[in-house]
């Protein structure tokens, strides 16, 4: 279909239907290789997404329709600002006001579904909820173990304490 008009179904993990417009489903870089090639013009698609469960194909779906209708200030690095609302209208940064949960299931369907805007703004809004953080609470929000021994940890921490405390070359 080379046109936008008309729908097409995406289908959750759960089996969930969700007739969507084609001009939104093919924000979806992996949504538009399908339907581009589909012959059967004729009949309404059925594209299933078995990575991504229902609650975050309506989170996605929701971003790619209001995308259409404004799309979202492009987030360009260096970032100018550490806060979200500084660097996209206030619709898109309430948009990854979510639980952390929720918000890494996002940035892997955007991943997965290739919507780069979104993929954009899911991963800007994970390195927020990152800056500043001991290595302690990265563990504890990435679910990662600490193979390191006490001795080991402090050894690493004075090999490289450098990094926390970096001496000033122009004083």
């Amino acid at each position: 279909m080379d046109d936008e008009s008309g729908t097409v179904k995406l289908v959750s993990k759960e089996g969930d239907v969700y007739e969507v417009p084609v001009a939104v489903a093919k924000m979806s870089t992996l949504v538009a290789t399908t339907i581009d090639d589909d012959d059967d013009d004729d009949e309404v698609r059925e594209i299933p997404l078995p990575n991504v469960k229902d609650a975050v194909l309506t989170k996605v779906i929701e971003y790619c329709t209001r995308y259409k209708e404004e799309p979202m200030t492009p987030i360009t690095t260096p970032l100018k600002s550490s806060k979200i609302e500084d660097l996209v209208q206030p619709w898109y940064a309430d948009f990854v006001k979510v639980e952390q949960a929720l918000l890494f299931e996002l940035v892997t369907a955007a991943n997965f579904m290739d919507i780069k805007p979104l993929l954009d703004l899911t991963c800007l809004a994970v390195s927020v909820l990152i800056k500043g953080k001991p290595a302690s609470e990265l563990r504890a929000i990435f679910n990662i173990s600490n193979d390191f021994t006490p001795e080991e940890e402090a050894q690493v921490r004075e090999e490289n304490k450098w990094v926390e405390h970096p001496s000033n070359p122009g004083a």
